[in-house]
Order: C-alpha cells, then sequence, then structure tokens
C-alpha cells in the first residue's frame, strides 16, 4: 500500500497539445486524468499545474504563431483557459472526480496575507477531495508580477503546500548530460543529490519543442532546485505517457530525480526564499558572510560592503558575499538609501546617521534564509 503523499503535477504545453498547430492532444489529457483520478483514489492530495490557455488561444482563433504582446497574449490566453478547463472538466466528470480552477499571480504569493489565503484555499479543496487545476492568471499579470513559466510556479506551489513530490512533465524523458540529438554519447541523468552537479555538465536545455511553449529545460532545473531547496522531491520525466507517475510513485527509475534537500522550518521562511522577488542586492564582507552562515547571526550593517538596487522597508533582497554569489535572502529594515548611509557603520551610529533611532539590525535573523534558494539550508 503506497503512503498518501501530496503531489504537484505540471504538464506543459508541448505534452498538451499537438506540435503542429498546438491543438489539444486528447489523448494524452485522457491518460493524465485517467492517472490522476486514480491517484486521488489511493488517497494522494493531488495538484495539477497546467500551461495551455494561449496554445489552445492561438487554436480556437486561428493564430499560426504565439502572439508576442502582452496584451494579445493576454487575450488569447482569456479564450483557451475556457476552453482547456471545459476540457479537462468534461474528462474528469466522467471518472465523479471534482476539479476546481486556481489561477495565481505573484503578487498571490508575494503579499504575506494574500499567500496564507492561498495556502488555505488549496489545503480546504484538498481536503474536500478536490483536485486544483492552476495556471498563471495570464489575463491581468503584468510583467513584475508574472512568474514567467509555469515550471516556476508549480514549485512555488509545492514549496508552499510542502509537497512530496513535485513531477514536471515535458516533452522529453529525462535530464541529459547533452543534447541527445547532436551527441549522440550523451548520457542520461538518472539521479541529482545536489544542484552543483550539474555545473560541469552541457546540459539539454532545450526540450524538443513544440514552439507553443515558453519552458525548457532551464527552467526545469531552475524549478526543482526552488522545490528540492523546499524540501520537494523533482521528478522530470516524459510527458505523453503520464501513467509514468504511479511507477515512479512505486519505486521505477524513471525520469531524472532530484532529491530533495532539508525543508525550512517555518513556512514564513520558505515565503522568504521562493516567493518573493528580490528587489536589490546587499554584498559583506567575510567576517559577516561567517556570521550569518556559521553562527546564525543577524545582519548588521558593520558587515555591509556595498548596496546594489533600489528597495524599500520590508522588502526582499538577496545577500552576497563580496564576490556576488549568493549566501541568503530576507527581508530588509531599511530601504536602500538608508542602507548606503549606514553601510560599515556600527549599530549604535545609525541613530546619528539617520537622525532617528532605527532597527539595531539591517535584516534580523528570523527574516533571514541562509543559503537563498539554492540549499533550502535554514539556520535562523
Amino acid at each position: 500500500m503506497i503512503q498518501p503523499q501530496t503531489l504537484v503535477i505540471k504538464i506543459g504545453t508541448s505534452s498538451l497539445t499537438q506540435p503542429s498547430a498546438g491543438r489539444l492532444a486528447l489523448s494524452t489529457i485522457a491518460t493524465l486524468v485517467e492517472t490522476l483520478c486514480h491517484l486521488r483514489r489511493q488517497g494522494h492530495r493531488v495538484v495539477l499545474v497546467s500551461s495551455g490557455a494561449v496554445g489552445v488561444g492561438c487554436a480556437r482563433l486561428g493564430l499560426t504563431e504565439r502572439p508576442r504582446s502582452i496584451a494579445v497574449k493576454q487575450a488569447v490566453a482569456a479564450v483557451g483557459q475556457g476552453r482547456l478547463m471545459r476540457i479537462y472538466d468534461d474528462f474528469f466528470t466522467s471518472l465523479e472526480q471534482p476539479i476546481a480552477q486556481v489561477l495565481l499571480t505573484r503578487d498571490d504569493l508575494v503579499q504575506r496575507s494574500r499567500y496564507l489565503n492561498a495556502y488555505q484555499t488549496f489545503q480546504e479543496l484538498l481536503r474536500l477531495g478536490v483536485i486544483p487545476i492552476v495556471n498563471e492568471n495570464d489575463t491581468v499579470a503584468v510583467d513584475e508580477l508574472r512568474f514567467g513559466d509555469n515550471d516556476t510556479l508549480s514549485a512555488l506551489v509545492a514549496s508552499l503546500l510542502e509537497a512530496d513530490w513535485l513531477f514536471l512533465l515535458t516533452d522529453v524523458d529525462r535530464l541529459y548530460s547533452a543534447d541527445p540529438r547532436s551527441h549522440p554519447d550523451a548520457q542520461p541523468i538518472i539521479l541529482v543529490n545536489q544542484m552543483d552537479q550539474l555545473s560541469k555538465l552541457q546540459i539539454n536545455t532545450t526540450g524538443r519543442g513544440s514552439g507553443w511553449g515558453t519552458g525548457g529545460m532551464v527552467t526545469k532545473i531552475a524549478a526543482a532546485q526552488i522545490a528540492t531547496g523546499a524540501g520537494v522531491r523533482t521528478v522530470i520525466t516524459e510527458g505523453r505517457a503520464p501513467d509514468n507517475l504511479e511507477k515512479i510513485l512505486q519505486g521505477e527509475s524513471i525520469g531524472t530525480q532530484f532529491a530533495p534537500q532539508p525543508r525550512p522550518l517555518s513556512a514564513r521562511k520558505r515565503w522568504i526564499a521562493h516567493g518573493l522577488v528580490p528587489a536589490g542586492k546587499i554584498y559583506l564582507d567575510e567576517g559577516a558572510v561567517q556570521a550569518i552562515r556559521k553562527l546564525g547571526k543577524s545582519l548588521l550593517a558593520a558587515g555591509i560592503l556595498a548596496v546594489e538596487g533600489e528597495f524599500h522597508h520590508q522588502n526582499a533582497v538577496l545577500v552576497c558575499d563580496r564576490d556576488g554569489h549568493e549566501i541568503a535572502r530576507g527581508l530588509v529594515n531599511y530601504n536602500s538609501q538608508e542602507l548606503q548611509q549606514i553601510r560599515g557603520h556600527q549599530s549604535e551610529e545609525i541613530a546619528r546617521i539617520l537622525g532617528y533611532v532605527g532597527a539595531e539590525t539591517v535584516i534580523h535573523r528570523d527574516n533571514l534564509v541562509v543559503g537563498g534558494t539554492g540549499t533550502g539550508s535554514d539556520r535562523g
């Protein structure tokens, strides 16, 4: 008997549609729906992150290529999303499985209150036995509030829900050491224990590609980094064979698996690490780096070498060493102009420099996630 788990499954446009014209691949959808319903009956909590709205909208409107302007894309997505959900509803209804549409923008995860509301909504849907179908709200999202691709969205949803598994269904069977089309000796990658294993490889960064999708292997690796950093085991596998999901859960070696890293202890720190878009960077001297990494200390102004970008109080920022390597991220207690004035100074000097008594720390350890999105470590 398989232990019930929380599963997030992302399927891309290239798997959902016919490569030539972007029309829906109904046989793949039917197999996907049947598989998800079977997993649900086994007691698993199932969330589907589905691309395809723009591709379906293009086919519906007779467009021969994906629109490039935001306005046209949003209009096409509005056409396609309704059609896509109708197809899903027809298939799931035939198997007596209730579904729900959940459309998100990054703003829903950036604002703490909306993040918690999204979490509660998902939890209640899953408690009711519903399969949420998630997509980015292309119709209203603006550039700064976009996820950019549904690989990223699925990883953030998996982090939000503390999922056990994230499945990225795509148009290749797994990750390879190089593009197998041009390198016949390319080796399949079965397991990635640490993301830095991939740095020395000539990764196949594009799937076969249909021309209708926005993602590629680069976005899937980035999504795997986010998800594994949040403690979620991630798999890249063939989207045209969704029945492989059950085989993977039963232990078969299919696709490429990314081992989860230690899960951050608090939901708040997962939100800081994965839900927020950093607005700037802070560069530290070696002493401050070691105090944060080794001792779990808060960030003080004295250890700051430089400040990059414009940001406000309580914005998220990247915390880097002097060479620009990310070591943490967190919520700042001062805006960028104030930090430019107090960087390199002792905490007791802040009131004299700024003319008012501010916070003793630039980033308190409770609002600091060591390791950023890459490692998921959390010494705070």
